[in-house]
């Protein structure tokens, strides 16, 4: 027999929606979207925790972490969606219009990035709940600081997740997409130190560092370096004044790739070029890096997948499976056994004050929660 496709209440939805996007919850400032979410989890009958993630970065709220229990058989399954949003996003404000689509007033980002997430995941379970349909024992991660790096994820115990299947609502586009496959993403900063002198009477006594440091630049390939792999120094900096030959310069950049291998290569042969660069130069140089997440493939028949796609074709929705360059919490589900994808919540333009979702894709989001969890 067929299941029951759950009936979302879209006006509730709207009004979640709405209040979630109208709190400035920028990253390490989520308090009062942290708040917002353990009142909404204790009134749908979860067990709800909160870590001290924030204080690891100075901060104002931890990870919020929710456990209910449900009355089929099986494993669990584990939902997420972050609670920061990028900047400008102080001030914002939902504009319903008549077509359906929802904007910021222009002059913020609206939030979607990730309040779609976190209305479709409560609206989702809640539904279900009252609807008094059996589902899955439900756990829930709502993350600070997914948009510098998943630092709040990175911090995280683990420990307390019993679920082995994940499902990242933090994805763009409409919703019945999902990413299997997403990049390791290497930052670092280079720096040369070269050797100051006046730049009228003497620069020929000096070693001049940004003239190194863009030789040495000139000589790395940018952009697009193969199909899964790109590389961009997007920040240099150097020099205290127009009439100093500049004794320092640095830039910054980053490097992401669908191989870990393929990425931590160019990383060496960036730090090689520089390093040449500035010997023939007698210059000093020094470089630091970080990977900040590791690359992933998650397979099409494993059972996470299986059970998305099952959801999607329940419900009517188009599925598609593709990969992604951006990087989410998944990353770190993964590095913790947790077999996780990224789902599309149906944001679009996100990072820009023109970003927008639509009622439809909050509705059909709310949908297939529901569904993943019975």
């Amino acid at each position: 027999m067929e299941k029951e496709v759950v009936s979302i209440n879209r006006e509730r939805l709207c009004r979640e929606f709405e209040s979630f996007t109208a709190i400035d919850s920028v990253s390490f400032d989520e308090r009062k979207t942290a708040d917002k979410l353990k009142a909404a989890l204790c009134e749908l009958g979860f067990e709800v925790q909160e870590d001290r993630a924030g204080e690891y970065y100075g901060g104002n709220a931890g990870n919020v972490y929710g456990f209910l229990r449900g009355n089929l058989p099986g494993p669990g399954v584990l939902l997420s969606a972050h609670m920061d949003t990028v900047s400008p996003g102080t001030g914002k404000k939902a504009v319903f219009g008549e077509d359906g689509i929802i904007k910021s007033e222009g002059n913020t980002v609206l939030g979607a990035d990730d309040v779609a997430g976190i209305v479709e995941i409560l609206e989702g379970i809640r539904c279900v709940r009252e609807a008094g349909l059996s589902h899955r024992d439900v756990e829930v991660l709502f993350p600070i600081g997914e948009e510098v790096f998943t630092k709040g994820t990175k911090v995280f115990d683990f420990s307390k997740i019993r679920a082995k299947e994940a499902y990242v609502l933090d994805l763009s586009g409409a919703v019945g997409t999902a990413a299997l496959q997403a990049p390791t993403l290497i930052s670092f900063t280079a720096e040369i130190t070269g050797k100051a002198a006046h730049a009228g009477f003497h620069p020929e006594d000096g070693v001049h560092a940004i003239e190194i440091m863009c030789r040495g630049i000139s000589e790395i390939a940018q952009g697009r370096i193969d199909e899964e792999t790109t590389f961009n120094i997007g920040l240099i900096s150097g020099g205290e004044a127009v009439n100093i030959v500049p004794d320092s310069s640095s830039c910054r950049g980053e490097i992401r790739s669908f191989s870990h291998e393929k990425a931590l290569a160019v990383l060496e042969g960036t730090r090689e070029q520089f390093r040449k660069t500035a010997k023939a130069y007698h210059a000093g140089f020094r470089m630091e890096s970080t990977v900040d997440l590791k690359a992933y493939q998650v397979k099409r028949e494993t059972s996470v997948v299986k059970r998305f796609t099952d959801a999607c074709g329940r419900l009517g929705i188009p599925w598609n499976l593709i990969r992604t360059f951006g990087g989410s919490d998944n990353h770190n589900f993964l590095l913790h056994g947790i077999d996780g994808i990224v789902l599309s919540c149906g944001m679009y333009e996100v990072h820009s004050v023109r970003e927008y979702t639509t009622v439809k894709d909050l509705e059909y989001g709310a949908g297939l929660v529901a569904e993943l969890i019975r």
